[in-house]
């Protein structure tokens, strides 16, 4: 299955009141790249949520964002620190004591001071919370999925109609590669004939036809192209990422065009030649998005 590394998914949670919201972003990149961003209270669970995302998905630079939302359900309430608020209280009757102070502590000074106010907020339970939390992030990446299949087949659609014009210019370079060497023949034979007079040497053509045909044979290339190609198309089953198997191809795919094109001797070859080159140019370009 060819699935792209771009797309985005997002998933909701509750636990015991408190409500969250899981997003998760996926852009190209060489390897698997996961950063989390969650609110203080979801850090301990980080780690857990890296693995669950680095088994579904193996490669990109993928962004998780937990986001704890507004809920009427937890209370958090205003309480007094009394260790903090004590300790003020001492503080300021030592100083009216010492510096011969009059009057009483008011309460808006001690309020006013840093700690002795603090918010307080209901517990909830670790293991509701995680659950929760799995649940969220297994709906962020269903829906990050089906994006990324959707892309993933519209991808693939275009590498295969590519691939096809490939074949079909292969398929003139390999009924035009055994032609060359015989229009070469001719074309030496009547070069001779106009510069000289006397016979021509038979045996002096055949070991230049030799040479000429040894320099231009394209034969291996040919048969390693098309290992190449079934190759490729066999990927297209697999049910692995294969975004990396398929780079490689595309760069060998590449280098036997390009000797291809260094042996041409033809012109009609040769065009083919570039067409090729300029498909495996778009078809990689697609293949960067691939997972």
């Amino acid at each position: 299955m060819i699935r792209s590394m771009t797309g985005y998914g997002r998933g909701q949670g509750k636990a015991n009141g408190l409500s969250f919201s899981v997003e998760i972003r996926a852009v190209n990149h060489r390897y698997g790249d996961i950063n989390i961003k969650a609110p203080r209270l979801l850090l301990p669970f980080e780690t857990d949520v890296k693995k669950q995302v680095a088994a579904v998905l193996k490669r990109g630079k993928i962004d998780v964002f937990i986001n704890q939302e507004p809920s009427e359900d937890i209370v958090a309430v205003p309480v007094v620190n009394q260790a903090v608020a004590k300790a003020y209280v001492n503080l300021f009757s030592k100083m009216k004591s010492q510096f011969n102070l009059e009057g009483d502590i008011p309460l808006d000074l001690l309020i006013a001071q840093k700690d002795v106010l603090i918010i307080k907020e209901n517990t909830v339970d670790e293991d509701d919370l995680r659950f929760s939390l799995q649940q969220a992030v297994a709906e962020a990446l269903t829906g990050m999925l089906a994006m990324r299949d959707a892309e993933g087949e519209a991808t693939r659609q275009d590498i295969v109609a590519r691939l096809e014009q490939v074949k079909s210019a292969l398929a003139l370079i390999e009924a035009r590669a055994s032609q060359v060497p015989l229009e070469w023949q001719q074309k030496l034979k009547e070069r001779l004939q106009r510069l000289a007079e006397d016979a021509v040497d038979e045996q002096r053509i055949a070991q230049e036809l030799a040479l000429f045909a040894d320099r231009c044979d394209i034969s291996e290339e040919l048969v390693r192209f098309q290992s190449h190609l079934q190759q490729f198309d066999d990927l297209f089953q697999s049910e692995e990422p294969v975004g990396r198997q398929m780079d490689f191809l595309i760069q060998e795919l590449n280098r036997e065009t390009n000797t291809m094109g260094s042996k041409s001797n033809d012109a009609e070859l040769t065009k083919n030649v570039v067409a090729i080159k300029a498909e495996l140019e778009k078809i990689r370009e697609q293949v960067q998005n691939i997972e």
